[in-house]
């Protein structure tokens, strides 16, 4: 009686960490995190200026006094009242259609053109392979047509 040795846990875990998609994934973290950095400095380097030109710098600053009155501690915390805290959402909000923007017409946008391209290539490929093989196969069917035809009438002769 032979016994299936039954694959490990580590060799289970091992061959999940191998599969292309993962460190795809993991790539795509790294860069991830590395491409909030820029965004990051592009909201607060050119949005949030923008945006003081008409208020403040910090949008973090923009709050609404919900159920008042609102007293503010010297280490920032509020003691009394209700905010909403609407301009770090802003900021959030802003940093969130930057990343989406960038990473749509840097990486997907082109990324899906070329996929096109190599699509309409193999396409245009295979449609000129087919057409090869069908005129190469009319070609023997008139060979073989004209043959058969030679033959048909050497054979009525005397």
């Amino acid at each position: 009686m032979s016994e299936k040795k039954e694959p490990s846990v580590l060799d289970g875990f091992k061959a999940f960490l191998m599969r292309g998609n993962v460190v795809d994934l993991a790539v795509a973290v790294v860069i991830g995190a590395a491409f909030t950095n820029i965004v990051n400095s592009v909201v607060k380097g050119v949005i949030n200026p923008l945006v003081g030109a008409i208020g403040t710098k910090n949008l973090d600053s923009y709050s609404s006094c919900v159920k008042g009155p609102c007293e503010k501690a010297a280490d920032g915390t509020y003691t009394s009242g209700v905010m909403i805290l609407w301009g770090s959402v802003l900021g959030a909000t802003l940093s969130f259609v930057i990343t989406a923007a960038v990473v749509y017409f840097l990486m997907v946008l082109p990324m899906s053109k070329y996929l096109a391209r190599q699509e309409a290539r193999r396409k245009a490929k295979e449609g000129t392979h087919e057409i090869i093989e069908v005129t190469e196969l009319e070609v023997l069917k008139e060979i073989r047509d004209e043959l058969v035809a030679q033959r048909g009438s050497g054979r009525n002769e005397p």
